[in-house]
């Protein structure tokens, strides 16, 4: 073992946790080339409430880099956090758009949210939560969040598009006859291919399977309009599948952004409303990544239990308030980790690889703004599939356990939801243990009763 590779095992433990440098370099690439989209769909969201898009996208890669840099030191996992996807566009289209707010006001919202988080965390609340659900409803998580990434990686790729049924199969005939396969069609086409392409190197248990994946998406996109199969139209959203370079590498200014929030409106009704809004969805989206993630690597404790989670969550509260202060939406930790520990992924060092790549991203925006959704989908949708694995630790046997499994499970994807998926959960494990005698046998813990009557208030309050 080399000198470098001998403080690495110090500070993150690696043979403890059966992994090595060169599998924590790939997956924390891994992670990183899943969840990149961020610096592209993060500005444009955002810029639609007013914000200018160059400095977002300077915040959104500082404020990832930063608390997913926290993530590694204070809690040694490989979970990679960054502004999170909903929470960005209630951001702009409930709180900017719908209730009137500034953009500076719904920061400082965000701000605030982070403190309390903040304090949250300090004082076990968050943590007293995680340990109170069930173990089955844990791996009930997780395959909820499977099945809701593949879908956003079916989206992505716009193989499920909108429909009279609500959501049906791209048409590929509809794209011939109206002149659109070359420039959407042909990318459908691409994204099956690589699901495909990235499913055989799962199966043939290829290292980096999932950004060899990636990768080989992109390239053959590229291929495709060098030959003329693709052309670009940027005028309907399908650009180049080249980098441009036309800008140079240039950090963007974050001034337009950095510490605008406006706290004038702190202490009005409509700015409680807010705070709770992005309080509830941040706690229970991380509170369920956390649970998903960690189900799927094995590193919960007999007791169901997740060690460091204090850190855990403390990095993603400290991320969400310092995220706020550079200009940017909740930063929240991302279900995309899920594709890091899929590829063996286990410490920090997967976490602190991904944070540079987010570094360097700053300089090298360009490159990493041209990797197409169609060419990560194929990752999110294995990654889909490899998280629904956890089914097989739920105990069927046991009905008044698996039927609220099986509510939380497809809460996840038919609501798109991460956090309405674990309400649901709640509730009917409590009513159905209550209902059926079984609550006392189950030792259902007092918090879980707390939860489902919280759950319970927020669907007929709110």
């Amino acid at each position: 073992m080399g000198k470098n590779e001998g403080i690495l095992e110090k500070w993150f433990g690696l043979k403890k946790n059966h992994t090595d440098v060169k599998t924590e370099v790939m997956a924390g690439i891994t992670t990183f080339m899943t969840m990149a989209y961020i610096l592209a769909v993060n500005p444009s969201i955002l810029s639609v409430s007013g914000m200018d898009s160059g400095a977002v996208f300077t915040a959104t890669a500082l404020a990832a880099m930063v608390s997913t840099l926290l993530m590694a030191l204070l809690a040694n996992y490989p979970f990679v956090l960054a502004p999170g996807m909903g929470l960005n566009a209630y951001f702009t289209y409930t709180v900017v758009m719908g209730m009137g707010f500034s953009w500076e006001m719904a920061l400082a919202a965000v701000f605030v949210e982070g403190l309390i988080f903040i304090v949250l965390s300090l004082t076990n609340v968050r943590e007293a939560i995680f340990n109170a659900i069930p173990m089955n409803l844990k791996h009930a998580v997780s395959v909820g969040i499977g099945l809701f990434i593949a879908f956003i990686g079916l989206q992505n790729a716009k193989i499920v598009v909108d429909g009279s049924t609500l959501v049906t199969l791209y048409s590929f005939s509809s794209s011939w006859k109206s002149g659109l396969f070359t420039s959407e069609g042909i990318t459908v086409v691409l994204a099956i291919v690589g699901i495909l392409l990235t499913g055989i190197l799962v199966v043939k248990n290829v290292k980096g399977s999932i950004l060899w994946g990636i990768l080989a998406t992109w390239i053959l996109g590229m291929i495709c309009q060098l030959v003329g199969l693709y052309r670009p139209d940027a005028a309907a959203g399908f650009y180049s599948m080249f980098p441009d370079f036309s800008g140079g590498f240039g950090i963007r200014s974050m001034m337009p952004t950095l510490m605008k929030m406006d706290f004038s409106r702190v202490l009005s009704l409509d700015f409680l409303v807010v705070l709770f809004a992005f309080l509830f969805v941040d706690m229970f989206d991380t509170l369920g990544t956390l649970i998903g993630v960690a189900s799927k690597a094995d590193m919960l404790d007999e007791n169901g239990k997740l060690p460091r989670i204090r850190g855990a969550l403390l990095s993603d509260a400290l991320g969400t308030s310092i995220g706020a202060v550079f200009g940017t939406s909740t930063t929240t930790t991302f279900v995309e980790s899920a594709s890091g520990v899929a590829e063996g992924g286990r410490t920090g060092l997967t976490a602190v690889v991904a944070a540079l790549l987010f570094g360097l991203s700053l300089f090298l925006s360009p490159i990493f703004l041209a990797i197409p959704s169609f060419a990560t989908a194929p990752a999110l949708v294995i990654v889909g599939f490899l998280m629904m694995t956890s089914i097989t630790k739920i105990d069927f046997k046991d009905y008044s356990e698996t039927v609220p499994c099986y509510i939380c499970i497809i809460a996840m994807p038919f609501m798109y939801s991460i956090s309405e998926g674990i309400a649901l959960g709640v509730i009917s494990y409590v009513v159905i243990n209550l209902v059926t005698g079984k609550a006392k046998e189950k030792k259902i813990s007092l918090l879980m009763y707390v939860l489902a009557v919280f759950f319970l208030l927020k669907y007929v309050v709110i």
